[in-house]
């Protein structure tokens, strides 16, 4: 790399994390071209389509060396001047084919204004939920007014209720008292109350009240993931899920992982309000949306239910995690939370509640306690592995008599990041992959196409929309098929003497390179990808290891993927790869957005809020930093599938390849595989 080159400024694009040095003086739009970001143009860079629009964010991003700045980019000039007079541009947008690199930056893409944005795949639970809500609403006919009887219209209203519903001691929300005498005689003394109660023991709350009979409330359920935000829209009344929608974490400009977002507080003085503003605008904007599908006015949601990882949890409520990034990361509180929804800035009903589910620890949030709930490892008489795969994989382990829980910093590569082709689930992007051991030759599928690489036809489907870069199902797919096909030996070194059996084999500098497809893109696995893979798949395997040595046992008897990316996972390869155990692959499962159907759960029946606060205060965490063996768990981990562990379930469905050693200088070592005993 030339020190010229060296000097280009450095230009990030979120959400994508896609980067690049570019001369002073590119098109912004001509960087996100090149690095293959989707940034859409209709108007072929005349500025008058306005479809290119972006957003410089500012501040110092201490895990890119990045300090960027508006006045990293050249000042609105004449073409930008006239749309957005004519059509107006939204503060703080740039039109990304006139303006151009001056400095450093990192370029937020709005996705309002990506048509082929991220695929967010965190769909409902079809499981049926036996309800018990929170809320409950209530017809009561209020007696009128009496000069003989003094009493307030507000103190017969909850005499009624008494009355008729058995509600005793009733609060009310304060923002209703003023109302109360118009909606009585707006409904000519008939009127609907919504009830909260959440435990037997507290007191109930008047939240909401309308003049005559309504006869449908609301709920919603939210999981907030460092990289998608999911959400469902419920009827509090018949159970059914009417919506449901989700979106990218806007977040991610501020970090691709929850340490650099932790970093980015601590780094810029208003960095944590800048964090917990974009969540609450994207958790409206949800909002809006499974509101818009399930025809729902958003006052009528009187109940929400919410999950985040511990750092989500906090950004969420307003609570910086500063904290949670240094040890013993503690956090500010671990146990469930009662909110007014209008507290933190939920533009719902105002008499809304909003309850947040236990942390389990301090990397081992609500998220994973939704799930816990969900999937029930301790209803089991089995040895149920529950995992959700994502920037930071949360494990439980347990079954009826013990849990235990970990976290494991796998970062961001499974989802595209760190990865040279990788990017997220997308139109375009490649998510299963196939390579014959004997030619090497690949085929492959891309989402939005139906056709495999290899079947005619493909090519003019995949034009329409292109073919993009590799998404995290199938970048753990190409990484399991080169090792069974023998283009990495078990150590993940490309054997580079296969170049004289393909041209798919490639050089690299001093290493190799697989390619996958020699198109435009051309997209290559490098060496570097591939080490990426193997130190996030090891972090995993080491931290579910290690809570197998604490059940003291050396196999687990169900696994359950959970989360929107394990949903994608296929089984098989993951065993390959060594992410996981191994186990019989009919007991390995993906359970989808588990923490979500945690979350249905809570909102639909307050008695699962109950049963998950109890059974956090019985999981014992463990901090896989603490533990000594953790290092060489870690290193055993990095081969695949494993240096020392047997895989005889794997083995009864896929020949594992001999044990191959490539060294430094390309000489191929053979023999079988060898394990170690412990000692």
């Amino acid at each position: 790399m030339t020190d010229a080159f060296e000097k280009d400024p450095l230009v990030l694009f979120m959400p994508s994390g896609k980067r690049g040095r570019f001369p002073v003086g590119t098109p912004v739009l001509e960087a996100a071209r090149q690095l293959g970001v989707y940034v859409e143009s209709v108007c072929g860079g005349r500025a008058t389509c306005g479809r290119c629009q972006v957003e410089v964010q500012e501040g110092n991003f201490a895990k890119h060396g990045i300090t960027s700045s508006n006045d990293h980019i050249s000042p609105v000039g004449p073409k930008e001047e006239r749309y957005d007079r004519v059509r107006g541009l939204p503060e703080g947008r740039r039109l990304s084919c006139s303006a151009t690199i001056q400095g450093d930056l990192v370029i937020d893409v709005p996705q309002d204004t990506v048509v082929n944005a991220q695929v967010v795949r965190k769909a409902a639970s079809d499981r049926v939920i036996e309800r018990n809500a929170a809320v409950q609403l209530c017809y009561v006919e209020v007696e009128q007014p009496d000069m003989h009887k003094p009493l307030g219209d507000l103190d017969r209203l909850k005499a009624v209720l008494e009355k008729d519903w058995g509600w005793k001691d009733l609060l009310i929300a304060p923002h209703l008292i003023p109302q109360i005498q118009s909606i009585l005689r707006k409904g000519e003394w008939g009127v609907t109350a919504a009830i909260h109660r959440d435990m037997d023991s507290s007191r109930p709350f008047i939240v909401g009240l309308w003049p005559g009979l309504k006869n449908e409330a609301y709920g919603i359920a939210c999981d907030i993931g460092s990289t998608t935000i999911a959400m469902h829209l419920v009827s509090l009344l018949s159970g059914r899920i009417v919506g449901s929608s989700g979106a990218s974490n806007p977040q991610i400009r501020f970090g691709e992982d929850l340490m650099s977002r932790v970093s980015y507080v601590m780094m810029n003085p208003d960095g944590r309000e800048a964090m917990t503003k974009a969540v609450r605008e994207a958790v409206n904007g949800l909002i809006g949306k499974v509101c818009e599908e399930g025809g729902v006015d958003r006052h009528d949601i009187l109940d929400s239910v919410f999950v985040a990882n511990p750092i989500m949890h906090h950004l969420f409520l307003g609570i910086d995690p500063t904290e949670l990034g240094q040890a013993p990361f503690a956090l500010a509180v671990s146990g469930a939370l009662q909110y007014w929804a209008y507290d933190v800035e939920i533009d719902v009903n105002r008499g809304a509640r909003l309850y947040m589910l236990p942390c389990i620890a301090g990397h081992v949030g609500a998220d994973a306690a939704g799930a816990t709930l969900s999937e029930g490892p301790y209803r089991q008489d089995k040895m149920m592995l529950l995992v959700d795969v994502g920037t930071n994989a949360e494990i439980v382990l347990g079954n009826s008599q013990r849990v235990v829980a970990a976290s494991s910093p796998t970062g961001p590569a499974f989802e595209g990041a760190e990865i040279s082709c990788g990017q997220r689930a997308a139109p375009g992007a490649i998510e299963r992959v196939r390579i014959d051991p004997v030619t090497l030759e690949p085929k492959y599928r891309v989402i939005g196409v139906d056709k495999w690489s290899d079947e005619e036809g493909f090519e003019e489907d995949a034009a329409k929309i292109g073919v993009t870069g590799i998404c995290g199902s199938a970048i753990i797919e190409v990484v399991a098929e080169m090792y069974l096909s023998g283009v990495i030996s078990e150590d993940g070194v490309v054997d580079g003497a296969m170049a004289e059996k393909s041209h798919r084999i490639i050089a690299n500098g001093r290493t190799f390179s697989y390619l996958l497809r020699d198109g435009e893109p051309k997209i290559t696995v490098t060496q570097n990808d591939i080490r990426a893979i193997q130190l996030a798949k090891a972090a995993l395997y080491a931290g579910i290891k290690l809570l197998m040595e604490k059940q003291a046992v050396d196999k687990v008897d169900t696994i359950r993927f959970a989360g929107a990316f394990g949903s994608f996972i296929d089984p098989k390869y993951a065993m390959v790869l060594g992410l996981i155990p191994d186990c019989e692959l009919a007991e390995v499962k993906a359970v989808g957005n588990a923490a979500g159907t945690g979350a249905l759960m809570a909102l639909l029946n307050r008695d699962h809020r109950r049963e998950i606060e109890a059974t956090v205060k019985k999981i014992e965490k463990i901090e896989t930093a603490l533990e000594p063996h953790f290092q060489q768990l870690f290193i055993d981990a990095m081969a695949m599938p494993n240096k020392v562990d047997p895989f005889p379930e794997l083995a009864k469905v896929v020949t594992l390849p001999e044990r191959k050693v490539i060294t430094a200088g390309g000489d191929e070592g053979g023999g079988r595989r060898r394990r170690r005993e412990r000692g």
